[in-house]
């Protein structure tokens, strides 16, 4: 490397090359700009002990470079700054945000029902548009309670509700059962997930980020949620 310093250029030339490798790399961390500076210096001192006695270097444009180089330093660490606050913030208004739901229904991935007061709630998502959409409840031992028919739907969401009652017209107790859904367009089968009804009840946050416990569920995800009532 010191063999061609005489035939790289100027400092700013040096200075430039080094920065142009250590943006295509995206070193940004400390280390990073700790070898940057080093490399720098050490050219820029390679260089003026090479110099040429009768054309030698500017004080000026020593001190120009000095100057770029403790520029791009400080612009790195405002940087990693900036962005270690931005990521705090968003943290921080995400957990805001997610506070804001204990309190509130909503609904998630799952299959349970949770029948309170005679009346229990649930969802189905839909891949498609649908002639025949039905709802079928089970209790505790798998055996079949109520069918719901809530005929031609549209893709996407649909809640529905249920009365308590079973298929005799019957009020059942409260307590905890199961449901599935049975889609079909002309005849064929529909993918269709099941959606839960619960209440959030706590929010927390770990390394894998924030999750919410709704109704019986714990460790549910914010992306998780489909819908708040």
């Amino acid at each position: 490397m010191v063999d061609n310093v005489q035939n790289s250029g100027s400092a700013a030339d040096i200075y430039a090359a080094i920065n142009a490798k250590a943006k295509a790399g995206s070193t940004t961390d400390a280390s990073g700009v700790a070898n940057t500076q080093d490399r720098f210096l050490k050219l820029l001192v390679t260089q003026m002990k090479n110099q040429d006695p009768l054309n030698p270097m500017d004080n000026a444009q020593v001190t120009s470079q000095m100057a770029q180089l403790s520029t791009v330093s400080g612009i790195d660490k405002l940087n990693a700054t900036l962005q270690a606050l931005s990521s705090s913030m968003m943290s921080s208004q995400s957990m805001q945000a997610a506070a804001g739901m204990i309190g509130h229904g909503v609904l998630v991935p799952g299959k349970g029902v949770d029948l309170s007061n005679g009346t229990a709630y649930g969802g189905a998502d839909l891949t498609q548009s649908v002639d025949k959409l039905d709802v079928s409840i089970y209790d505790k031992a798998g055996a079949l309670v109520r069918n719901i028919s809530l005929g031609s739907q549209p893709v996407g969401l649909v809640n529905w509700q249920w009365d308590g009652r079973n298929d005799a017209g019957i009020k059942v107790a409260d307590g905890s059962y199961t449901f599935t859904v049975n889609a079909t367009q002309s005849g064929n089968k529909v993918d269709a997930a099941t959606l839960q009804f619960g209440m959030v009840n706590s929010v927390t946050q770990d390394a894998q980020g924030l999750a919410l416990s709704v109704g019986q569920l714990d460790g549910i995800a914010m992306s998780q949620v489909r819908q708040i009532v």
